[in-house]
């Protein structure tokens, strides 16, 4: 969704929120006519994108239940426009779940970094029970296993922080042991939530807040790269890399970049990507391990 377009939706979506909010009878046609939109696009806001509320339709014209009324305020109304042309973002469409949204808390539970969305259908109930112990600073317990092996892994007395959704896929960030790690969120399985409870570590809470992706490290460090003339210009018009910085433009027409990372498989798959035309000069033993790699991919052919 372009940007323009969905901040029209917002718009839109907080200014009907505001009639309703004030007891106003809101008439499709009438909207449709002052949002410059079709009947069918306003019918759509008030029958599907708020169908969390308690809507009452009376001579075709709607209205918002008298106990509801006024509950609202304008961030809360301003906030829950944006969430509801959104909210496919997320893997509960239930009632219970939109109407939590309300709540800053749990708003503070959920850190979204991308637009596109993973299904997550099924998996609703864990979803909410995570959101629920980020909530309540309550530890949880989990299995987990990771890509690149097939046995399970057991963690006890996890500090969840965050759940993160970097373009589309959910991550929880936590602290194990107290070391801050990030898990996908679909690995995560046979999850339990204690009744023991943490004290947030503010300098945790701001790094997962401030991480550009979800290699998060409370230790980041910096890798220097140099990009080719010839591809130059896509790492100028956005970031590939997370944290990216342009250090200097060559001569050439290339680059020298500059990006803080927590893990080194979050430079490692993009460097692969854009060969010939980047080149890791800092850490050497980057380099090294990317080139034995590469060595090790061309003498196993077929594998």
């Amino acid at each position: 969704m372009a940007k323009g377009h969905h901040d029209t939706l917002v718009y839109r979506l907080s200014q009907m929120l505001v009639k309703l909010n004030q007891g106003e009878y809101l008439d499709p046609k009438t909207l449709a006519d002052e949002f410059g939109v079709n009947l069918r696009t306003v019918q759509r806001d008030l029958n599907e994108r708020f169908a969390y509320l308690p809507l009452l339709k009376t001579q075709g014209r709607y209205h918002i239940d008298p106990s509801f009324l006024g509950k609202l305020n304008l961030k809360d109304i301003q906030h829950f426009a944006s969430l509801a042309g959104i909210k496919g973002l997320f893997p509960s469409l239930s009632d219970s779940f939109l109407r939590d949204i309300f709540d800053q808390h749990i708003e503070s539970a959920l850190l979204v970094k991308g637009h596109h969305y993973e299904d997550l259908r099924g998996k609703e109930k864990a979803f909410k029970a995570l959101e629920q112990a980020i909530v309540n600073r309550k530890r949880i317990s989990f299995s987990y296993t990771k890509m690149d092996v097939s046995v399970a892994k057991s963690y006890q007395n996890v500090a969840p922080y965050r759940l993160v959704n970097h373009k589309g896929i959910w991550y929880l960030a936590a602290t194990d042991e107290g070391k801050l790690k990030t898990f996908s969120f679909t690995k995560l399985d046979k999850l339990s939530t204690s009744e023991s409870t943490f004290i947030p570590d503010e300098r945790i809470q701001a790094t997962v807040q401030t991480s550009d992706g979800i290699w998060i490290s409370e230790e980041p460090w910096n890798v220097i790269l140099k990009i080719a003339p010839e591809v130059a210009a896509y790492f100028k018009r956005r970031k590939l890399i997370a944290n990216q910085v342009i250090e200097k433009d060559l001569k050439d027409g290339g680059l020298i970049l500059s990006a803080k990372i927590g893990h080194e498989n979050q430079i490692l798959p993009i460097v692969r990507y854009w060969l010939p035309h980047i080149r890791i000069i800092n850490p050497v033993r980057l380099q090294n391990e990317l080139e034995s790699q590469l060595h090790l991919y061309l003498n196993n052919p077929g594998t």
